[in-house]
C-alpha cells in the first residue's frame, strides 16, 4: 500500500523524482483509526480516508509512505496427472493444472489499492489479479 501525493506541497521541486518515480510529498497522518477493510470484495474503500489529509504547504506530509500493508493474497494452485504406459519404452502423460483453484479474489501488489490522495478513488480496491485459471495437457513419452 504506497501513499502519495502528486503535489508539490512541499516546495522542494522534486516532482516526480522521488521513490519509485513519486514525489516525496506524502499525506498528513491525522492519528485516526486506519479500519481496515476485511473483505475488500465488498466495495467499501480498504481503509479510513477521513485519517488523511494534503499535506500542509511547505512540508512533505506526516504519513509514512509505506506504514500499511494492503489486503494481499489467498491463492491456491492445484495440478493431477495421470501416467499410461503403452509399451515399455513408450507412454502417456494426461495433465490438468488449476492456477488460484478456489477462485478467491487476488488483491495483491502496489496498485491493488489507490493510495493517491488527489484521486476520486483514494482508498478504493482498484485491481485484482487473473481469476481461476486451468490449463489441460499431455505429453507423449518415446
Amino acid at each position: 500500500m504506497t501513499l502519495v501525493n502528486f503535489g508539490d506541497n512541499s516546495l522542494l521541486g522534486s516532482e516526480p523524482n522521488g521513490i519509485n518515480n513519486f514525489g516525496v510529498d506524502e499525506p498528513d497522518y491525522t492519528g485516526a483509526p486506519l479500519q481496515l477493510n476485511s473483505n475488500p470484495r465488498n466495495g467499501q474503500s480498504y481503509f479510513n480516508t477521513a485519517a488523511f489529509t494534503e499535506n500542509a504547504l511547505g512540508t512533505p506530509g506526516t504519513a509514512k509512505r509505506r506504514f500499511f500493508s494492503g489486503p494481499g493474497m489467498n491463492n491456491f494452485d492445484m495440478a493431477v496427472l495421470k501416467n499410461v504406459r503403452l509399451t515399455e519404452a513408450k507412454s502417456l502423460q494426461f495433465r490438468i493444472e488449476g492456477f488460484n483453484i478456489f477462485n478467491h479474489a487476488q488483491f495483491f501488489g502496489p496498485q491493488a489499492v489507490d493510495g493517491n490522495i488527489d484521486s476520486s478513488t483514494f482508498g478504493d480496491v482498484i485491481s485484482a489479479a487473473s481469476p481461476r485459471l486451468v490449463q489441460l495437457g499431455a505429453k507423449f513419452f518415446f
